[in-house]
């Protein structure tokens, strides 16, 4: 009787699955709402209806006197029941204000610094970005969150910087990795037309015109962004237009449905060091 062949070896770093992973991208501005008062509970109200499992928001204040004191990022990841990191693009003294990342998944902080500046004799609002790898089963996701400045020259320093060795050019920044954020850049600027010919616009990848965030009320510019690269494949995306969302803030949450490649080896790979 012959013997009956061994099955067909399956290749270790060959895609078995794939994950779905929900993020979304918002600038909250300081929580305040276009009804003239901050209102963290209610950035989370909205975030809660996207059924997200990872937000980045941008311009948040943390134990500001003008917003109460509050500490906004841990007031909104408390009521999502999410994971936080933050990092405070700007210090005065004990109050903060910078960018976040939540997620009710696994979340390691690999990176949190400053962007490039116009400097000189310009005193612009300093820039940030957080990096973090998310855990999925058997998948891990590269994340980075940034804010881009006002002008053109200062916006452009921080895209070479974002797709720098410090950052999405970084050994460490391998296989799937998402760029969210408000990079205050449309389609025709020269930061964007950077970004986009090393990463994939979201919004260029699927069928329909691209969605607008800002202003709320006539959202006609599209300067919140989210970019993929390896092998991240895009599913669906919108800009959440709830009663809410149109009072919370002067820009709306551009969500965005993933799809995460799963590789064979991911549950054994190593931890990586974070980068200074």
């Amino acid at each position: 009787m012959p013997e009956t062949p061994p099955p067909p070896a399956v290749p270790s770093r060959s895609p078995v699955a794939r994950e779905k992973l929900r993020i979304v991208s918002y600038n909250v501005r300081r929580c305040y709402g276009l009804d003239g008062r901050y209102a963290p509970e209610r950035i989370a109200e909205v975030l809660a209806e996207t059924g997200a499992q990872v937000v980045a928001l941008q311009e948040l204040d943390v134990n500001r006197s003008r917003s109460g004191g509050v500490d906004q990022a841990m007031a909104i990841a408390s009521a999502l029941r999410m994971n936080l990191h933050f990092h405070p693009a700007m210090r005065v003294v004990e109050e903060l204000y910078g960018d976040a990342i939540l997620s009710v998944l696994p979340l390691r902080l690999v990176k949190a610094g400053a962007l490039p500046g116009p400097g000189g004799r310009w005193h612009m609002e300093p820039r940030g970005a957080l990096w973090v790898e998310a855990r999925l089963p058997g998948a891990r996701v590269q994340i980075l969150n940034t804010h881009f400045g006002l002008f053109s020259g200062e916006r452009l320093q921080q895209a070479q910087a974002i797709l720098g060795p410090g950052w999405m050019g970084h050994a460490d920044c391998t296989g799937p990795a998402v760029l969210v954020g408000d990079l205050n850049s449309r389609p025709s600027s020269r930061a964007y037309r950077l970004l986009a010919a090393h990463l994939a616009d979201a919004q260029t990848l699927i069928p329909g015109p691209p969605r607008a965030t800002f202003p709320t009320r006539w959202p006609l510019l599209r300067i919140d962004h989210a970019f993929v690269r390896g092998g991240v494949a895009v599913e669906s995306v919108r800009v959440v237009r709830t009663g809410a969302a149109r009072v919370a803030s002067d820009h709306l949450p551009l969500c965005v449905d993933l799809s995460i490649p799963v590789m064979a080896e991911a549950a054994t790979q190593p931890e990586m060091e974070s980068v200074p």
